[in-house]
């Protein structure tokens, strides 16, 4: 089953800030983009701009195991054609996604 988009959303990822602006370039493809403040970006895409704020949190802790974690929210132009958003996340996720699945 495909992941469905919505026009703004929420997810955890488990990264350091670092690693997450080193994979951010990759990610946005050939979309230009910018960080627009600190813990903020802004992609450009045909049907409007998605913005992603970040932030980081606490570390996820299992036995002697500590994972960094990081929320991270999207925000499409409500503009962006539906098939837009949906074909973007889809290789955002999958050039994002690390450690198999």
């Amino acid at each position: 089953m495909q992941a469905h988009y919505l026009a703004e959303f929420t997810r955890e990822q488990g990264c350091t800030e670092a690693e997450w602006l080193g994979w951010l370039p990759g990610a946005v493809r050939h979309h230009p983009w910018h960080l627009s403040a600190p813990g903020q970006a802004r992609i450009d895409l045909p049907g409007g701009p998605l913005h992603i704020d970040w932030q980081a949190l606490p570390p996820r802790q299992i036995a002697l195991m500590r994972m960094p974690r990081m929320a991270i929210h999207y925000r499409f132009a409500a503009a962006t054609p539906e098939a837009e958003r949906q074909a973007f996340m889809r290789y955002f996720d999958l050039y994002m996604q690390r450690g198999g699945g």
